[in-house]
C-alpha cells in the first residue's frame, strides 16, 4: 500500500516576504514586492522593475558562516538555503550536528542557473590569468546542484540529494518528485523545493526577447497584471520556496502540524509539435496534463475548489484559463476561482513554482484566497470564458478542501499538483 504523504514544514524567500509570517501577510493583503531596479536602469534594460527579495549580510550570517560567505556571491543558493532551513525547523526537525547522516530525509532542490555572479567573476578572473585565485567555492557555487549540496551539508541529509530543472515547471516537478519518492517508501522525508538567482545575467534573455514590461518603469507595483486586458509582459523576480513533505505516519508519529495532503499530479511535455514550441504551450499537453493529475489523484474535476495559476501576465493568460476550462469541462460560475501570485511579485522563474506552492499550501491551511492585484481591467477573452467574480481583487476567506497548483514552462513543459487538506 502507498504511503500518504502530507505537508509538515514550509519555507519562503520572496520578494514581499522572507518568512512565513511576513509572506502571509502579504499575499493576504496585496502588498507588492516589485521595485524600480536601479541596475537594470543602468544597463538600459527595457524593463527596470524587478521582484528581488532584499536580504541583509546580517540576515544571511544567521544561516551561513562567516568562513562559507567569503568569497560567496550566489544569490539563488543563499534563498535556497534560507528558505529549506527555516522549512526545516518549521516542521519541527532540528539542525544537528551528527557524526552519521540522516538515511531518512533529502533533498529535492531545482534551480536554472547557479551562481550566475560567481560564473561572471570567475571568467573575469581566469581571462585576467588569476585562475588560482578563484577560490575553494567557486565549483560549488556554480554547479547546478550546488543548492541541494549545501542543503544536504547543513542538515545531513543521507537520502536523495539532487537538484533538478525544468525552467519554470521546476518547482511544481521537485515536489511531484518527491512526492513520488515518499509515496514509495524510499524516503520518509524530502525538503521538495527551488530557486532562482536575482539580476541582469539572468533576467537579460528575457528582456531581450521583449517578454518583460517596460510600461511601468514608474510605477513598478503596477507592473505585473495577469490576466488583466493592459498586461505587457511579465517582472522578472527571484527568490525560493521550500516545502517538507513526510510520510503520514512519520509526521503522526513526531505529532507535529500538518499543513495538507500532497494527493496527486502529473508533469508531461508537449513535444514543441502542434501550436507548442520552445516558449508556446500545446494546449492539448496542458489539458492532457491536467485531466491525468485528476487521475492520478483519484478526484473528480467537480472536486477543485481553488486554482492557483502560472499566469504570468503575458497574452498566453486567456490561452491558460481556456485550456483549464477545457480540461475540467468547467466554465462560467462553474469555474472555480483562480489567482496568480506573480502579480504580487513577478515571475520568478525557475522558483515560481516552489514559492507558488507555499502560497498555495498557506490558503488552503488558513482558508482564504488572496486576490489579484493589478486585474481591475480583466481581459475580455477570459470574461467570455468565466465569471470575474472567480478572479478575486480582494480576499476571500473561504474553506478550501481541494487546490490546484499548475507550472508550465519553457520547452514546453507542464506540472500540475493537488493539495488537500488533511483530515
Amino acid at each position: 500500500m502507498a504511503n500518504r504523504v502530507v505537508i509538515t514544514g514550509l519555507g519562503i524567500v520572496s520578494p514581499n516576504g522572507i518568512n512565513l509570517d511576513s509572506f502571509t501577510h502579504a499575499i493576504k493583503n496585496g502588498i507588492s514586492g516589485i521595485k524600480q531596479d536601479t541596475e537594470l536602469k543602468r544597463l538600459q534594460f527595457s524593463c527596470q522593475i524587478s521582484g528581488k527579495p532584499e536580504i541583509t549580510d546580517d540576515y544571511a550570517s544567521v544561516y551561513l558562516t562567516e568562513l562559507e560567505l567569503r568569497n560567496f556571491n550566489s544569490t539563488g543558493i543563499l534563498y535556497g538555503v534560507i528558505a529549506a532551513l527555516d522549512a526545516w525547523k518549521d516542521a519541527g526537525l532540528e539542525i544537528e550536528k551528527n557524526e552519521s547522516p540522516d538515511w531518512d530525509s533529502g533533498t529535492i532542490f531545482g534551480t536554472g542557473t547557479s551562481g550566475i555572479d560567481k560564473f561572471r567573476e570567475s571568467i573575469y578572473k581566469i581571462d585576467d590569468f588569476q585562475t588560482r585565485k578563484l577560490g575553494s567555492t567557486a565549483v560549488a557555487q556554480t554547479m547546478n546542484s550546488g543548492v541541494s549540496a549545501y542543503i544536504a551539508g547543513k542538515l545531513g541529509l543521507g537520502n536523495q540529494v539532487t537538484t533538478n530543472s525544468s525552467a519554470c515547471t521546476t518547482g511544481t516537478e521537485s515536489i511531484l518528485m518527491a512526492f513520488e519518492r515518499i509515496k514509495s517508501g524510499q524516503a520518509k522525508r524530502i525538503i521538495a523545493g527551488s530557486t532562482s538567482d536575482s539580476g541582469p545575467y539572468i533576467w537579460g534573455g528575457f528582456d531581450a526577447m521583449r517578454v518583460c514590461t517596460f510600461k511601468h518603469n514608474d510605477s513598478p507595483e503596477k507592473g505585473s497584471r495577469p490576466m488583466s486586458v493592459t498586461a505587457s509582459g511579465f517582472v522578472p523576480g527571484s527568490g525560493a520556496g521550500a516545502l517538507v513533505l513526510e510520510d503520514l505516519d512519520s509526521a503522526l508519529n513526531r505529532g507535529v502540524r500538518i499543513y495538507g495532503e500532497v494527493i496527486g499530479g502529473n508533469l508531461n511535455c508537449g513535444g514543441q509539435r502542434g501550436e507548442g514550441s520552445m516558449t508556446a504551450p500545446n494546449s492539448i499537453a496542458v489539458q492532457k496534463c491536467i485531466v491525468s493529475a485528476l487521475e492520478n489523484a483519484k478526484i473528480d474535476a467537480k472536486d477543485i475548489d481553488v486554482i492557483n495559476g502560472h499566469l504570468t501576465a503575458t497574452s498566453k493568460d486567456s490561452l491558460e484559463i481556456k485550456n483549464w476550462t477545457e480540461a475540467l469541462n468547467r466554465k462560467g460560475g462553474d469555474f472555480p476561482f483562480i489567482n496568480s501570485l506573480k502579480s504580487m511579485v513577478g515571475h520568478c522563474l525557475t522558483a515560481a513554482g516552489s514559492i507558488e506552492s507555499v502560497a498555495t499550501i498557506l490558503q488552503l491551511h488558513h482558508g482564504f484566497i488572496f486576490p489579484n492585484t493589478n486585474c481591475e481591467d480583466l481581459n475580455p477573452e477570459i470574461k467570455e470564458l468565466i465569471l470575474e467574480e472567480k478572479i478575486p481583487n480582494k480576499i476571500i476567506e473561504k474553506e478550501i478542501n481541494i487546490i490546484a497548483k499548475a507550472s508550465f514552462g519553457f520547452g514546453d513543459v507542464n506540472g500540475c499538483v493537488l493539495f488537500k487538506k488533511y483530515k
